[in-house]
């Protein structure tokens, strides 16, 4: 029923998924086997032979489809040239208008009223486990009634999850079609029956991955994530959507430093019944501490933030004060730390917890990480930061496996100052060292 792209010769999977006319339809499979790339095509391929035809491309937010799917569909799929790309930038595209009268809207489901208002011929879902099952069902309700296509569809793109998600249950139970994807769908990986240069490196490093993310990004397999420290963590319950905060609410930063490891600084505020929300944070690796002091300023700007607690770090606290981000040692109490964010996860007698990431707080993609295989967001070490197997005796330790918890520990010193001593408050500023260095270099 559909031809492929000139520039694209679909296999395995992806020819599978490209034909497939069932009303539901998953695309599964570990990282790196082209599941997105894919979806686009199939997208652009209906967009540019069907006059008239109307689809959409979603992910749980609308912001985080700029620096993802929009830059595979501008760079790989469209053509160079193409007048659907005139208009505006990505960050402010709500659609791609082709010649034919063909329309591909951009959307989140962080401000679902903007596409909830028409109908669709197909809706593609990317990161689809972002997703709660209601908001699934509700893109549902936004095919059914136009006729371009002979079939209405809704697709998404994902890696394995736990086998208790939604979406790997929706399929068990045959309301959604799985296609499988592997790594050898990916011509750039897997050649002429053998794998390329690119392949190898890019399994090797997979294959440095631990417990379920090497489970799931390396073998595509759907598997709980043994030994998880916060598995209290439910991101359909803790992950909110983005609101302004109010400007008396109590604000910390705390600070986890690293170069080859990531830097984080997370922003928190707590409400008038000491909910605690994180609102913005920077996760960045092999940029120097007096860039992220510069970031941390720009970021901040005019809000008033009580403290900044940070790791213990001697040299890079000083650069930081230097800078005009003063800070303070933070309590560093592993177990501690971990039984008050714990306690914070868990829902109170009214069913709310008392810790929220609100939706969107990445400051910046470090795109580095997400093309090495690491975890690049807050929110993907919750499922990563794990306790220790047993040793052979039997004997359990007491400490989290100290990989991949960076933001972890910064969460843990922030939650230890919220549940702890206050501060007077600390104020970000502009350093003299920093203007007077900034006018030397430019002379």
């Amino acid at each position: 029923m559909i031809d492929a792209h000139d520039a694209y010769c679909p296999i395995g999977s992806a020819e599978e998924m490209l034909h497939a006319g069932d009303p539901e339809v998953l695309i599964a499979g570990p990282a790196g086997t082209g599941k997105t790339l894919a979806c686009l095509y199939k997208l652009y391929i209906i967009a540019a032979a069907l006059p008239g035809a109307r689809l959409l491309m979603v992910r749980k937010t609308r912001a985080s489809c700029t620096e993802s799917i929009l830059v595979t569909w501008e760079t790989q799929v469209v053509p160079s040239g193409s007048p659907i790309l005139r208009g505006a930038q990505r960050m402010n595209r709500h659609s791609y208008r082709f010649p034919n009268g063909s329309e591909v809207v951009v959307g989140g489901m962080d401000n679902s009223d903007r596409i909830m208002s028409t109908e669709y011929d197909l809706i593609y879902v990317a990161e689809a486990t972002e997703l709660s099952e209601e908001d699934w069902d509700k893109l549902t309700t936004r095919l059914g009634r136009r006729t371009l296509l002979a079939y209405h569809q809704i697709l998404g793109d994902c890696n394995p999850n736990s086998p208790t998600h939604w979406l790997k249950q929706r399929c068990d139970r045959g309301a959604c079609r799985m296609v499988h994807s592997t790594h050898q769908d990916n011509p750039l990986l897997y050649a002429d029956g053998d794998w390329t240069d690119v392949g190898r490196s890019y399994l090797d490093r997979l294959s440095n991955l631990a417990g379920a993310r090497r489970e799931r990004l390396l073998y595509g397999r759907w598997v709980a994530a043994e030994g998880v420290v916060y598995d209290e963590w439910e991101p359909a319950t803790h992950l909110v959507k983005r609101f302004a905060i109010p400007v008396h609410w109590t604000k910390v930063c705390a600070i986890d430093f690293g170069y080859t490891n990531p830097f984080v600084c997370l922003w928190g505020a707590l409400d008038e019944d000491k909910r605690l929300y994180i609102y913005r944070y920077i996760y960045m690796s092999r940029r120097l501490v007096e860039d992220h002091a510069r970031q941390i300023q720009a970021l901040t700007m005019s809000e008033k933030i009580s403290a900044i607690v940070a790791d213990h770090d001697a040299e890079d606290a000083a650069t930081l004060k230097r800078y005009g981000v003063p800070c303070r040692p933070a309590r560093k109490e592993i177990r501690t730390g971990i039984e008050l964010v714990q306690q914070r996860l868990r829902r109170q007698p009214d069913g709310r917890p008392r810790l929220f990431v609100l939706e969107d707080s990445l400051a910046e993609v470090d795109h580095d990480l997400v093309e090495a295989g690491d975890p690049w967001t807050m929110e993907q070490e919750f499922d990563m930061y794990i306790w220790p197997t047993p040793t052979p005796s039997g004997v359990l330790r007491e400490v989290p496996v100290d990989r991949h918890n960076h933001a972890m520990d910064a969460l843990r010193y922030m939650v230890r100052w919220c549940d702890g001593a206050r501060a007077t408050e600390t104020k970000i500023r502009p350093a003299r060292t920093t203007r007077r260095r900034d006018a030397l270099r430019s002379h």
